[in-house]
């Protein structure tokens, strides 16, 4: 007796909008737009710094969020070279794959696994970067954060895109990962970022303790 055949059970979780082709493009678009002014921006007033140590640059806030801070220490760059120099040719070739992709290229597994990995040499970056500013430097520069935030973004939706394409897919054991992470999209960035904002209020409390008058 022949065996019935049955088909794979279609997964009832509903696709968020940001994942859609045209949407996750104008999202690419979105991080690369941020993240090139903050490095234009940061790279000019870290040519200031250089011609006039005594510059002092508009990001400067306060003694916690001070841009000339930061740029003066030596986590400010690689190897000699200022890290805005890095964002400066990253983000415009973050923003040519959204453009590209609302013109209707459909890039393959292998490009989208490699996107993947180089975001997630990015994220490595912003953890670095993160943990020095907040625990060693003392310091954190505004435009640096506007890149971590939408680095985590894009790294987190990414991973989404890769697993709703399913460009990754995951062991068998953790499948049901895939389809809890795309309900719980949304959450789980609002919860890294209230994290984040947590490990700064508590580190720097002696600072903003007074302000909020809770000290």
């Amino acid at each position: 007796m022949a065996k019935k055949k049955t088909t794979p059970k279609s997964s009832n979780v509903k696709t968020p909008k940001i994942l859609l082709p045209n949407r996750f493009a104008w999202f690419l678009i979105f991080v690369g737009v941020v993240g090139l002014i903050a490095s234009t921006v940061l790279t000019i007033d870290k040519l200031h710094v250089l011609k006039d140590p005594n510059f002092n640059p508009a990001c400067n806030i306060n003694p916690i969020f001070s841009c000339g801070s930061v740029m003066k220490t030596k986590q400010a760059e690689i190897a000699g070279v200022p890290n805005t120099v890095v964002g400066l040719m990253a983000f415009p070739a973050l923003m040519t794959v959204g453009v590209v992709m609302l013109f209707g290229a459909r890039m393959n597994k292998r490009f989208w696994q490699l996107f993947q990995a180089v975001a997630l040499g990015g994220l490595a970056g912003v953890v670095y970067l993160f943990f020095q500013g907040v625990y060693r430097i003392n310091a954190l520069c505004i435009y640096c954060l506007s890149v971590w935030i939408v680095g985590l973004a894009l790294n987190w939706y990414t991973l989404l895109w890769n697993l709703s394409e399913n460009f990754i897919v995951l062991p068998k054991k953790i499948s049901t990962f895939k389809d809890w992470a795309i309900s719980h999209h949304a959450d789980v960035l609002v919860t890294i970022y209230l994290l984040l904002i947590f490990a700064i209020l508590n580190h720097f409390w002696y600072y903003f303790g007074p302000l909020l008058g809770l000290q």
